[in-house]
């Protein structure tokens, strides 16, 4: 007889053993294809950065493109506005205008508004249509800022904003436009025939000098029509130097590194010519109609800053009625020669301001020194 004792629980025996289930390979394949979907769920978070710099990039030429539009159109759209209603009347002038500012900010939000909706259709198709339309729209406007009509509602735009040194500078600028149409073309083009043999010096002093090469040309017209001489005035040379300040001379020396000037030599000459007109530049705060008078005056009666303490004149259109015994018009001359230069540099010929729309082309080129237009 087995004597040995049976712990199990007589129970035991109803009790099945438990089946460990074998992961067969369709569950495997499933597990793996659950684990390759949350990898892939994953993965879309690496490009993330990437995605915002495109975003980025795109948002920043949409902006940049409505920007130059909108800078285009509100110049052309308010310097037309101040042209049609140019004047002081409060009903028949200023009211308009004012009324026309008002319709411009109703329709610039209209604008806006129907911008941001466009973007958000748009947007279900592809996010660069958007900024290829702010970039067409953009290369409109400035199609637009080639033509004759932008011109002249850019010059109302600028009337507009710079007030009365605005409009004393354009009354100025057409003084020197007239004076332009005035010279005979023949004459003319001979003096820019015979400026070629110092064309070199007189870039030369004008990149030393940093002064526009058309403006020291201009002086050098008006003062020797390119024919270097000794006047009776005292005036010596190709630019008719005479008394000059001793510092003046001293900066030509140090420019063209040698011991001594001399006069007779053009390219010396038009070295003291452009740091003599600097100087009167300075002392005329970069005035460029007062720096030339002061260059033209030279020390004489104390000079122009002297003269203009004296009678309490404080700028070109002031002081012109003090000059009676001294040239006036000089400015006014050696712009008319600077903007003839520029011409023929930038044209290849001297245009005839009263032909066709050449003022308005003309005026659009820009007078040396006094503005480079458009």
């Amino acid at each position: 007889m087995d004597k040995t004792t049976n712990t199990r629980n007589p129970e035991s025996g109803n009790l099945k053993p438990k089946l460990r289930r074998r992961r067969t390979t369709s569950t495997r394949s499933r597990s793996v294809a659950s684990n390759d979907d949350r990898r892939s769920r994953k993965r879309p978070k690496s490009n993330q950065p990437g995605k915002f710099q495109q975003t980025l990039l795109l948002t920043g030429i949409e902006i940049l493109g409505l920007s130059s539009a909108a800078v285009c159109a509100i110049i052309l759209l308010l310097g037309y506005s101040a042209g049609q209603f140019s004047g002081t009347s409060f009903f028949g002038h200023l009211l308009p205008f004012t009324a026309g500012v008002l319709v411009l900010i109703l329709a610039a939000s209209v604008f806006l508004l129907g911008w941001w909706k466009l973007r958000q259709w748009l947007r279900r198709y592809s996010e660069f249509f958007m900024p290829v339309l702010s970039l067409s729209l953009a290369l409109l406007t400035g199609w637009l800022v080639t033509h004759d009509q932008f011109s002249l509602a850019y010059g109302n735009f600028r009337t507009l904003v710079g007030g009365k040194e605005e409009a004393g500078r354009v009354t100025i600028s057409h003084q020197v436009y007239a004076a332009y149409r005035r010279h005979d073309s023949a004459q003319l083009q001979k003096m820019v025939n015979r400026s070629q043999e110092y064309r070199q010096a007189i870039e030369d002093a004008a990149r030393s000098f940093a002064i526009d090469a058309h403006l020291l040309h201009g002086i050098a017209a008006t003062e020797s029509s390119f024919i270097p001489r000794d006047s009776h005035d005292g005036g010596r040379g190709l630019f008719q130097i005479t008394r000059v300040p001793e510092a003046v001379i001293a900066q030509a020396r140090r420019r063209l590194n040698v011991e001594k000037i001399v006069l007779d030599n053009p390219r010396h000459n038009a070295f003291v010519a452009a740091a003599t007109f600097k100087h009167y530049l300075a002392e005329m705060k970069d005035d460029l109609f007062l720096g030339l008078l002061a260059y033209n005056i030279g020390p004489a009666n104390g000079g122009l800053r002297f003269i203009m303490q004296q009678y309490g004149a404080t700028d070109f259109t002031t002081i012109q009625p003090y000059l009676q015994t001294l040239p006036r018009d000089y400015p006014i001359r050696v712009l008319a020669y600077s903007l003839a230069f520029r011409l023929w540099q930038q044209e290849g010929r001297l245009l005839a301001y009263e032909e066709g729309n050449n003022a308005i082309r003309i005026q659009r080129i820009g007078i040396p020194g006094l503005h480079a237009g458009l």
